[in-house]
């Protein structure tokens, strides 16, 4: 699978800020890559401690191209799962 340049650079500094819709308002949250195991799987995503709603979520997802996390949820990017990220 192809990263796209904003994926490169976020895995590579370790973190990223993104704006997005909060409680509906705009705000730049910074997320930071963390690496997940899922028994013999490890791959990165990137990851807050906020809650964002999982329409948000996946948004993200989708334009950056790596999973995001939040406290209430994670979401990849669409036909894509844990395996296309491995060893990321």
């Amino acid at each position: 699978m192809e990263l796209s340049d904003s994926a490169k650079s976020a895995l590579v500094s370790g973190s990223v800020k993104i704006r997005l819709r909060r409680d509906g308002m705009f705000q730049q949250l910074t997320f930071a890559v963390k690496k997940i195991k899922m028994g013999n799987l490890e791959y990165s995503e990137l990851f807050t401690d906020r809650i964002i709603d999982v329409s948000e979520l996946s948004r993200i997802a989708n334009e950056v191209g790596l999973p995001v996390e939040a406290k209430n949820g994670r979401a990849f990017p669409s036909g894509t799962s844990a395996k296309d990220f491995q060893g990321l």
